[in-house]
């Protein structure tokens, strides 16, 4: 006589990606999580397939527009003063975030100021 089946435990989303985040982390094994959560690290796999896959079919966030200030040229300041052949013209600060500052003038090539903004945002 069978006593009570083992009833098949259901998850929620969120609880899914906390696991497949613990997994991922560096302080317990995907082995010693699915041991903690007593699901089998074929499970984790699954989960961590189906969030990647999730996430991919997932709409890109529109662009949004960044804020920006407008500061007077060092010209405005001081009519008498000009502005440095050294300095190019058109000088433009691009802030990612607190360590990261992007300069570039008014001749930068638009398709490598793409890649170097893309390849920043994937640090």
């Amino acid at each position: 006589m069978l006593a009570h089946p083992e009833r098949r435990r259901s998850w929620t989303l969120e609880q899914k990606r906390e696991i497949v985040a613990e997994s991922l982390g560096p302080e317990l094994t995907p082995a010693e999580v699915a041991r903690k959560h007593g699901i089998s690290t074929g499970q984790i796999y699954t989960w961590r397939h189906q969030l990647l896959s999730f996430r991919a079919t997932m709409p890109v966030q529109p662009p949004q527009f960044a804020s920006v200030e407008l500061a007077p040229s060092p010209s405005a300041l001081s009519p008498s003063s000009t502005v440095s052949s050294s300095r190019p013209e058109g000088l433009i600060e691009i802030v990612l975030r607190a360590d990261v500052l992007v300069r570039v003038d008014a001749h930068v090539d638009g398709r490598a100021l793409r890649r170097v903004l893309g390849a920043l945002a994937e640090r």
